[in-house]
């Protein structure tokens, strides 16, 4: 087979696989499982269905693209019910980061094994398999970066003469989807820049040549930048969305083991390990040898660690969908070990990779860390519906004041029921949403308090702080940690 057919043919294979997902895990109800699936649904939604509708509503606490792309497909009704625009989008996301990897491992080891290896393990992955079911932002953080760094090498094998902003571009828009993106970029110019100085490309010439790359994910940043504070009033969101509880907090050698311990969970110890001991070979001889300076374009990807490790040490609770990002790079360094192997032994070790991936681990199933971490809330959602009717039993149009931060995930819930963004007060508005907090009674005839989750929502501190806050006000229902308080 033809080298140039490599990513065709990694694309198809991670869309018919990547289908059967997304199928199995509709069938089981899980699509909107999970809540942040649904809140990046409502964030995208709520640029047109606001109370004040328009750019500010995109926010600043989660990056834009995602819920950008998203904004006009969300707004069929039918389509934000059920997430089937974002599923779109990750799935085709899923692909795309499928055939740029193949392409990329094929391009470095000049072994189709080693690109195929790569390829298994990275679409026979349940937890990877499920996030690209679903309408989360990891999928399509995986489609741009590692695009971004496989147009970054195709550039640098042209000692920086071709053209810059294709893998500028593709790179700024990774980082304009999550934060890992903003490390991985930079590992990836890093490595860009060490093998055109190992290609003898001068320092001024080199260093010029990769500026004309990083203008793009420099004033993507620029952009974010501004677009947080002029939204939420700082340039940055650092904290205030989550309790520090982590038993790593300010402890660095356990973050690193959460880490650690996060890939082996996700991608399976075998990989874990083998990974392991291909980035140390990667990483050798990259150091030894110039002609392989490049090989650590797959370290680059192992970028997305630096996130999860700053967010446990910073006391982040736990959790595991953050290392499945590593899987990228864990798959490429797997297909580089597999290069320095003899030829007539590399199509064995293909099949030996999916004996084994086959044996540990089903690429379907209920019981994989992502899946059932997703599954946390199903118990909370069935006990949130006895809220549901309460406040439809009594709700005849009246605004509905609640904290986005903490429900937002409730409120794409309510859609089926024939609640819209428009209904609800929420931090994205603005003014509206400082006065109410003032005197909720005086702008909304229901209050929606969650009371459980990181301790409560702001509205439930403020009730445990100001005691005549709710005042006006009557607890009706409660359910699923959400309680219900309607003026009198």
């Amino acid at each position: 087979m033809r080298p140039a057919f490599v990513p065709v043919m990694a694309a198809l294979v991670a869309l018919i696989v990547g289908s059967i997902a997304t199928t199995y895990y509709a069938g089981q109800d899980l699509t909107l499982s999970h809540y942040d699936a649904k809140a990046h649904l409502v964030v995208a939604r709520r640029i047109f269905d606001s109370l004040t509708p328009g750019w500010r509503q995109i926010g600043a606490v989660w990056l834009p693209l995602p819920h950008v792309l998203n904004a006009i497909p969300v707004q069929v009704d039918a389509w934000y019910r059920t997430g089937l625009s974002g599923v779109a989008i990750s799935m085709l996301s899923f692909a795309a980061a499928a055939a740029s990897l193949t392409w990329l491992v094929a391009r470095l080891s000049g072994s189709l094994p080693a690109a195929w290896v790569t390829l298994a393990v990275f679409v026979y992955q349940p937890d990877l398999l499920y996030l690209q079911a679903t309408p989360m932002t990891e999928p399509l953080l995986l489609g741009l970066t590692v695009t971004g760094t496989a147009l970054l090498y195709a550039w640098t094998a042209t000692r920086g003469t071709g053209a810059a902003w294709p893998a500028g571009l593709v790179l700024a828009l990774a980082c304009l989807t999550r934060y890992e993106a903003w490390p991985m970029t930079v590992a990836a110019g890093l490595v860009a820049w060490l093998t055109l100085l190992r290609n003898r490309v001068g320092f001024g010439p080199s260093l010029a040549a990769m500026m004309r790359v990083g203008l793009w994910p420099l004033g993507a940043l620029v952009l974010f930048l501004i677009l947080s504070k002029v939204t939420v009033g700082a340039w940055l969101v650092t904290g205030g969305f989550y309790e520090p509880n982590n038993p790593a907090y300010h402890e660095p050698a356990k973050a690193l083991v959460q880490v650690g311990w996060g890939l082996g969970r996700v991608g399976g110890w075998p990989v874990a390990w083998a990974a392991a001991a291909g980035a140390v070979v990667v990483l050798l001889q990259g150091l030894v040898r110039n002609d392989r300076q490049d090989w650590w374009f797959v370290l680059a990807l192992a970028g997305s660690a630096a996130l999860p490790y700053y967010a446990f040490v910073s006391g982040h609770p736990f959790r595991i969908r953050y290392m499945i990002l590593l899987i990228t790079a864990a798959a490429a360094c797997i297909g580089m070990l597999v290069t320095l192997l003899p030829r007539p032994y590399r199509a064995a070790v293909l099949l030996l990779v999916v004996g084994v991936l086959a044996f540990e681990r089903r690429p379907l199933g209920l019981t994989s860390p992502m899946v059932a971490e997703a599954q946390w809330d199903r118990a909370n959602q069935k006990a949130r519906r006895h809220v549901t009717a309460c406040l439809l039993d009594a709700w005849r149009g009246e605004p509905i004041l609640v904290s986005m931060g903490s429900l937002a995930h409730y409120m794409q819930e309510t859609a089926t029921n024939g609640l819209a963004i428009h209904h609800f007060i929420h931090e994205g508005i603005g003014e509206i949403w400082f006065e109410a907090l003032k005197s909720p009674k005086r702008h909304a005839a229901f209050v929606l308090v969650e009371e459980k989750a990181e301790g409560g929502d702001q509205l439930f501190r403020m009730a445990q702080e100001v005691p005549t806050f709710l005042e006006g006000f009557v607890r009706t229902c409660e359910g699923g940690g959400v309680a219900l308080y309607v003026r009198r």
